[in-house]
């Protein structure tokens, strides 16, 4: 690793520090899991039903809330049809695919922990 963990150490509690800045955005139990199953879907699109059968365990307050969360901070963007019942879509944004190769190495990195 090229950083020095003093110098990490030390900037950690900086009110600009990367890392935290990312984790108040991305921290949350639900969110990464979302964005995972957002990046995986055929059209890379789901509705609201569709993820929350995806996202297993995710209570319906849980995942109204991070939607909403994710929606606010651009990682997702929402989209409603004037249909009734309202069908409502979400997808990611630029941002949020930028997400996906630092996931995909957070899979690889979980997947090899779990068999060590």
């Amino acid at each position: 690793m090229s950083k020095n963990f003093s110098s990490v150490n030390k900037n950690l509690y900086d009110d600009k520090c990367p890392i935290l800045f990312a984790m108040e955005m991305l921290g949350s139990k639900w969110k990464l899991p979302i964005i995972w199953y957002l990046a995986a879907a055929d059209d890379k699109t789901l509705r609201y039903n569709e993820l929350q059968r995806r996202v297993k365990g995710v209570t319906t307050t849980m995942l109204s809330k991070c939607l909403k969360e994710l929606e606010r901070d651009k990682i997702i963007s929402r989209r409603q049809y004037n249909t009734i019942p309202p069908t409502v879509e979400y997808s990611l944004t630029t941002a949020g695919m930028s997400l996906l190769p630092a996931l995909d190495a957070l899979n690889d990195w979980a997947t090899e922990q779990m068999h060590v």
